[in-house]
């Protein structure tokens, strides 16, 4: 025998609490942005970190910026902000090198002195790639 509802208010008290599951989920999956089209970016599309210098984050085996413009002698702190280990490393010379970051963690380099174009890499994950460029 199949159920049914005796007074028809049951399917109304269900809909609304459909309603309001959905708008709570929705809610919830606002970054709470605001859409604004302005960024505290530096001109190099790199973050300023917390003492001044330029931080670069990692994050989904990327880079971010993975491109970016530093004076020389400039600390740069890279965060890695994703789920494995990870290095920022110039791809010749030695000129900077994290070693390995673990998840979470940061570590700071210095930007070489003299001005030039620094092709990095992450030494475990070769695919990721970046520019640093010191003028």
């Amino acid at each position: 025998m199949p159920f049914s509802f005796p007074t028809g208010r049951a399917p109304v008290a269900v809909a609304a609490a459909a309603c309001a599951l959905a708008l709570t989920t929705l809610v919830g999956c606002s970054d709470g942005g605001g859409g604004g089209g302005s960024s505290s970016a530096t001109k190099s599309g790199a973050s300023p970190s917390a003492g001044g210098g330029t931080q670069v984050t990692v994050s989904n085996f990327k880079f971010q910026p993975a491109s970016l413009t530093v004076a020389p002698g400039a600390k740069i702190t890279v965060v890695n902000n994703d789920t494995t280990t990870h290095t920022f490393t110039a791809d010749k010379g030695g000129s900077f090198d994290t070693g390995d970051i673990a998840p979470g963690k940061s570590a700071t380099v210095t930007a070489p002195s003299n001005a030039g174009a620094f092709p990095f890499h992450c030494t475990i994950h070769p695919f990721m790639k970046g520019t640093l460029t010191v003028k």
